[in-house]
């Protein structure tokens, strides 16, 4: 064993018609950007009409909002760079904290997280995967126990 740091080969998940290796991301299996459009806007329907979470969006319109989730979940799977390209590290729990998320908050936005995620109808690894991780970060949100 050495300190060297190990050497790391991405594995080709499929060749290319050309044999070109093709390394496909989790952003690319589930469809691309119209994916996560509809994500983003599914979600934005219901927030737009939950009591508890629309006074946390104070513009009248949410596309801003649901721009901005879905350039950040496009480049968190591995899609374009666009969000950091045009707002920096997304420093999530920074961006949030001025908003008093408690357990219910975060139990509403999973609610129509959730069930945006199920209009997409992913096969259950997907499905499983994203969830997994909407899970997680909807818990690292929490900023309060106040009710």
């Amino acid at each position: 064993m050495t300190d060297k740091e190990p050497i790391i080969t991405p594995v080709t998940l499929r060749s290319s018609e050309s044999g070109e290796a093709e390394l496909r991301t989790f952003y690319d299996d589930i469809g691309g950007q119209p994916t996560f459009i509809k994500l983003a806007h599914e979600f934005y329907k219901g927030v737009a009409t939950d009591p508890v979470l629309r006074p946390m969006y104070p513009e009248e319109d949410l596309s801003p909002a649901e721009e901005r989730m879905r350039m950040f979940l496009e480049q968190y799977w591995g899609g374009p760079t666009t969000y950091s390209d045009r707002r920096g590290h997304p420093r999530l729990r920074m961006r949030h904290m001025p908003f008093a998320i408690n357990p219910d908050a975060r139990d509403r936005w999973l609610l129509h997280m959730t069930a945006a995620v199920d209009t997409l109808n992913l096969a259950p690894l997907h499905r499983e995967t994203l969830m997994d991780y909407l899970d997680r970060a909807a818990h690292a949100m929490v900023n309060t126990f106040d009710a």
